[in-house]
């Protein structure tokens, strides 16, 4: 089942063409890496997917849609900066994604959550950088969507916690979605990814299956995107 459509999907910010006339066609069942160096149009494009921007031309689909309430209802967003108030404790956190989102999994949030033996007292602005990124992964994870947006989901935090990251996202999303993982830590996630998007400049310059890059260029998909990127 196809859950991403982009056509001739264009953004520009004034005169700055921040996205190119992007066609990219993703399905279910897959874990797909959006790959690009900073200002690459990575997060232009998840916004824009989120209905967070709209495209200056082109069109977007999600499982067949025009972007709007009925597709919010199919997408779990992870956006690249905090947008949870800083006061609020895991119980809250908790409650407010249940009241927030039908598809919201409370059972599958709890398991996750005792596994980190969080302190429940504290407030997100209490906890450490690598603990709140966990948190907030897993209330993102813990939906039952069709569509999962993670931007740079790992970054910033230590090589413990992008384990972790790593391990709760391949276990727990549902098997007839799509996860599109945003990031530049390419070596850190290339284990998990069953297709590669290499994107420059607001142009897709690469749309492949990560094990034929590795087979074709000799090379892992990090070492390729070194190459590429240099």
């Amino acid at each position: 089942m196809t859950i991403l459509e982009c056509t001739n999907l264009t953004k520009n910010y004034g005169k700055t063409e921040a996205l190119k006339n992007v066609n990219l066609t993703l399905e279910s069942g897959r874990i797909a890496g959006l790959l690009g160096p900073n200002g690459s149009g990575k997060t232009t494009l998840i916004k824009l997917v989120n209905r967070l921007l709209q495209p200056t031309s082109g069109q977007i689909r999600v499982c067949g849609q025009n972007p709007g309430p009925e597709t919010k209802a199919l997408i779990s967003y992870l956006p690249d900066k905090e947008y949870l108030p800083e006061w609020m404790k895991v119980p809250q956190l908790l409650n407010f994604y249940q009241d927030f989102y039908a598809d919201f999994d409370m059972e599958r949030a709890r398991r996750m959550l005792a596994d980190l033996k969080i302190d429940k007292a504290k407030t997100l602005k209490q906890m450490s950088k690598g603990t709140n990124e966990k948190v907030r992964l897993i209330l993102t994870m813990s939906r039952r969507a069709k569509l999962y947006l993670l931007d740079e989901p790992i970054a910033g935090v230590d090589p413990a916690a992008r384990d972790y990251i790593i391990r709760t996202i391949i276990s727990n999303y549902e098997k007839d979605s799509l996860i599109l993982i945003s990031t530049h830590l390419i070596a850190d996630i290339e284990p998990v990814l069953d297709e590669v998007i290499f994107l420059k400049d607001g142009e897709i310059i690469l749309q492949e299956e990560a094990d034929k890059v590795r087979s074709q260029q000799g090379k892992s998909v990090d070492e390729y995107f070194r190459e590429v990127f240099r």
